[in-house]
């Protein structure tokens, strides 16, 4: 006989079915969240909804501490990663490193090596290489510092053009005056040990000799200055002395080259060959003794006299290169005019200070002083040349009208004071008027 549920024991079922959906729940984290009974009448007497499903919320997990411990801010109040710490708190350079490896700027002890810092030029092209060193040789030209040169060279990454800094200033110096010639040897001394090497030197001045014939169209004595350039290095230590004897076995007898070397070769081995050398260019300039200066215009002013060649007397005037020392020029010249006492010469030195002064060979403030020093010193003039007043008077006049001389100075020309006889009266004495 079936036993017919009664309305208890549905409710004991319900329950025990319930309570054993509430363990499963908490044996498995990923459970749902709903409980789903069916029938009219819900959990605890509660009603369901018209599906008969319970719905029942979340079991909330306690989040209070079981260990016992306290749970204070970190680093004392300071606050945690990414904030600045606390009050007065003083970092150092270990707090200051990076010690996440994760973080691109982190940087390992291991990779902390000694290393230095050294600033990379790329090294000069050809044509950069004439751009910025054409310059720095023409520049000494001017001022003659070495120092200057070897500090701008220095700058420059030349690694494997140096030899052309020799090439250039030789080339230069062909086309310039004896003094930059001399200029340009003591570079190339000066330059040996800081900036080049004996090896360079000498790949410069072998370009030099395979160029001569080049070189020679547009200097004919080329060859003669090369040689004295190869000589000089080789006695100021720059240069091996083999050099010479090297580089002449390779050359052809009729060669532009063999005959500088042989050039060269006999320069070294004169008798005192090296202490001469230091002269192979000669001495000019404000370098020269007044004595000497003095001695070799008088010489000019004779040569122009017999040769009556202007512009060899210009040239000749423009290589001693004291311009500051034009004076002295002028007062020999004038002198000559007045010892001399000739119409002839008189004509050629008005020319000769005619082409002076539209050349600008000597400007009008050495012009004025030369005719000045005379004025000034004609009371001993006369004493060799009697008749030195009337030459100078005349030979002002005719420079002035040339426009040489401001009219200006004509009113500083001296006159020769004139005797008149006194009566007896006065005791037969000579009074100057």
């Amino acid at each position: 006989m079936e036993t017919v549920p009664t309305a208890s024991t549905k409710k004991m079922r319900v329950r025990s079915k319930s309570t054993s959906d509430v363990g499963d729940s908490q044996k498995h984290d990923f459970a749902p969240n709903l409980t789903a009974v069916k029938g009219k009448t819900g959990l605890n007497g509660r009603a369901a909804n018209h599906d008969g499903v319970v719905r029942r919320e979340k079991q909330q997990h306690d989040r209070k501490s079981r260990t016992g411990l306290r749970g204070l801010p970190k680093k004392g109040g300071a606050g945690g990663k990414g904030t600045w710490g606390a009050i007065g708190e003083v970092l150092d350079e270990e707090d200051l490193k990076i010690k996440d490896h994760h973080d691109p700027n982190y940087e390992s002890e291991e990779d902390e090596d000694d290393f230095q810092i050294q600033e990379v030029k790329p090294e000069l092209t050809s044509e950069e290489f004439d751009l910025h060193v054409d310059p720095i040789i023409m520049e000494y030209f001017e001022h003659g510092d070495t120092e200057d040169v070897v500090y701008s060279l220095l700058e420059l990454n030349i690694a494997s053009q140096k030899q052309k800094v020799v090439a250039l200033a030789v080339t230069h110096a062909f086309e310039k005056k004896a003094s930059h010639r001399e200029l340009a040897s003591i570079l190339i001394s000066d330059l040996y040990g800081k900036v080049l090497n004996s090896n360079d030197i000498a790949k410069g001045f072998q370009s030099l000799l395979e160029d001569l014939d080049d070189l020679s169209l547009d200097t004919p004595d080329a060859p003669d200055y090369l040689a004295k350039f190869i000589a000089r290095a080789v006695a100021d230590d720059a240069l091996a002395p083999a050099y010479v004897s090297n580089h002449h076995e390779g050359t052809t007898p009729d060669s532009l080259q063999r005959k500088c070397l042989e050039e060269a070769r006999l320069l070294l081995k004169m008798k005192h060959g090296m202490c001469r050398l230091d002269r192979v260019w000669g001495v000019g300039g404000g370098r020269l003794p007044v004595k000497c200066l003095v001695k070799k215009m008088i010489m000019l002013l004779k040569e122009y006299l017999e040769s009556e060649d202007v512009e060899e007397a210009c040239r000749c005037v423009e290589e001693l290169e004291v311009p500051h020392f034009h004076h002295e020029l002028i007062y020999e010249a004038i002198y000559l005019v007045m010892d001399k006492e000739s119409k002839r010469t008189l004509d050629l030195m008005k020319n000769l200070f005619k082409t002076f002064s539209s050349v600008n060979i000597v400007t009008p403030d050495q012009m004025r002083n030369g005719f000045q020093r005379v004025f000034d010193s004609m009371d001993d003039i006369t004493l060799d040349i009697p008749h030195a007043y009337v030459t100078l008077e005349k030979f002002v006049n005719e420079c002035a009208k040339e426009g040489v001389i401001p009219r200006a100075l004509l009113l500083k020309i001296p006159t020769r004071g004139r005797k008149r006889f006194v009566s007896e009266g006065d005791g037969g004495m000579f009074k100057h008027t």
